[in-house]
């Protein structure tokens, strides 16, 4: 069985050198349209009764300078097509007014007129191609000894003809696989974008679901925690039941950071979270975690309990937890709280109040950073919704967020 591997790489590094080096390159095509044109001198037209002949003439020494000069030309066709166009075209004019019998000198023009027209736009190819047809068509029949219709001159009509329509069409292939080859590029870097800016979005949601569960459960221990160091000389029954809350926070904190921390891994890891995500349906199981840490919460809600999309749930039970936690922080012991959940049309709203007043820091206390309202506010903006945190009149704070039922496109893949 044949190779043909050796001979296929040859051929691919050949073609990489003369791109490389296309000086080179025209160099070669100078010397072979130089031959071309030396041997097609020696052809006669109408050298016998039976058609043409081969080598019953020679050129002249001023037609092989003539040759010569216009193939040297080409050499420099890629650097100023049109300049070598026109001098290849006055030395085809030149030859046709001054030799006879002619030499094929017009096919540097030919040449030169492939590479303008492969170089330039279409109307300037075709202006081009139509006065240099014309010029070199004209005088071959102006100027030669043969009736105008002869054969040279309409084969010098055609070769000019055919050179501006070759050089055209290798423009716009050209340009059609430039096009294509930039899409392609164009399309690479949007997905690469795209995969960015997922990447971006899913980091950001695993933070603020991070956020939420470690700020919730981690208040509700410090609170419990408080109550029963407090109490654990004088009522030791309360300080076991604040104990028991402490350890139900905790369990419950290392549940939601193990079903977080679990989307980072991936689709086909048998150890990947299977629960659904928290929604409004355990709404209740929330206020009691808030309840049993001593804030009161009155709740009324008449959304029906359900029917909303995944990532409208997640959000509006993220926002409660999230203002709840801020009222049991912030607020004072003796605050209360009030979460309402309203279907209004194709919007759910969520409302938490509370009468609280703002406690002043412990000169102790580590400095937050304040991500909470961020992040409700970005669940929100997420799904197309507004959330807005105010001081209430009179004392208190509210926060409310509208959430639309329908979210954004693809928000409850993203949040499922």
């Amino acid at each position: 069985m044949l190779d043909v591997t050796p001979i296929g790489s040859g051929l691919s590094r050949s073609r990489d050198w003369l791109r490389a080096h296309p000086t080179a390159f025209d160099a070669g095509l100078a010397l072979a349209v130089l031959i071309a044109m030396i041997t097609g001198s020696f052809a006669d037209p109408h050298g016998g009764p039976n058609g043409p002949t081969f080598g019953t003439r020679s050129p002249s020494a001023v037609s092989v300078a003539f040759m010569v000069c216009g193939a040297a030309a080409l050499v420099l066709r890629r650097r100023a097509p049109r300049a070598v166009l026109a001098a290849t075209v006055a030395i085809s004019l030149a030859e046709l007014v001054v030799e006879d019998p002619r030499a094929p000198v017009a096919m540097s023009a030919v040449v030169a007129l492939y590479t303008v027209a492969s170089r330039t736009d279409r109307p300037t190819t075709w202006r081009v191609g139509l006065v240099t047809m014309t010029v070199l068509t004209c005088s071959a029949m102006s100027f030669g000894s043969s009736p105008w219709y002869s054969q040279e001159n309409i084969g010098l009509f055609a070769w000019t003809g055919m050179a501006a329509a070759a050089g055209d069409a290798v423009r716009s292939r050209r340009a059609f696989v430039a096009a294509i080859r930039e899409r392609a590029e164009r399309a690479e870097r949007t997905r690469e974008e795209e995969a960015r800016r997922r990447v971006a979005e899913e980091r950001l949601r695993i933070a603020r679901d991070l956020h939420d569960v470690v700020a919730h459960h981690i208040a509700l221990v410090n609170v419990q925690a408080g109550v029963a160091a407090h109490v654990m000389d004088k009522r030791p029954d309360q300080a076991k039941e604040a104990l028991a809350h402490v350890r139900e926070a905790s369990r419950s904190a290392l549940d939601e950071l193990r079903a977080t921390v679990g989307l980072l891994r991936q689709s086909g890891d048998p150890e990947a979270p299977t629960e659904p995500a928290p929604g409004l349906a355990r709404l209740d199981e929330l206020l009691d975690t808030f309840r049993n840490a001593g804030l009161p919460v009155e709740l009324a809600r008449t959304d029906d309990d359900g029917g909303l999309p995944a990532a409208v749930d997640l959000a509006a039970y993220r926002i409660i937890q999230e203002a709840l936690t801020n009222v049991r922080k912030h607020a004072g012991p003796d605050a209360r709280a009030e979460v309402s959940v309203v279907r209004v049309g194709r919007t759910v709203e969520i409302t938490v109040l509370d009468d609280g007043a703002p406690q002043p820091a412990a000169e102790d206390a580590v400095p937050v950073g304040g991500h909470g309202l961020v992040g409700m506010r970005e669940r929100a903006g997420a799904l197309g919704g507004a959330l807005t945190a105010a001081p209430r009149y009179g004392g208190g704070f509210r926060v409310q967020a509208i959430l639309p039922v329908t979210a954004r496109t693809g928000a409850d893949g993203e949040d499922a």
